[in-house]
């Protein structure tokens, strides 16, 4: 039974900073990514970082050089750095791990950047 938990989300100022969270529990084999999605209202979900399994990072233009995606095997956990948050960026954010056979998603948690 695969569980994904995201915290740290909430309100944050522009310009300010934010570190989202990630708790994956269970069985979890042959992972090929991880990563961060978000959707705001009427708008589609979109990828905002991706980290793959050999360690390469990608990110969505719109964050690039303001936010950083990381993990801790040890831990278990997936985090999403987010610096200099603009209004724009308010939405749920989503951790996601792939696998060769599946894609799991956490619940989501609400991140709102204030003007």
């Amino acid at each position: 039974q695969v569980q994904l938990v995201e915290s740290g989300g909430g309100l944050v100022q522009a310009g300010g900073s934010l570190r989202l969270s990630c708790a994956a529990s269970g069985s979890i084999f042959r992972v090929t990514a991880m990563g961060w999605y978000r959707q705001a209202p009427e708008k589609q979900r979109e990828l905002v970082a991706h980290l793959s399994s050999g360690g390469s990072t990608n990110y969505a233009d719109s964050v690039k050089g303001r936010f950083t995606i990381s993990r801790d095997v040890a831990k278990n956990m997936v985090y999403l750095r987010m610096n200099s948050p603009k209004p724009e960026d308010t939405a749920v954010y989503y951790c996601a791990i792939s696998t060769l056979g599946n894609n799991y998603w956490g619940q989501g948690t609400q991140v709102t950047v204030s003007s």
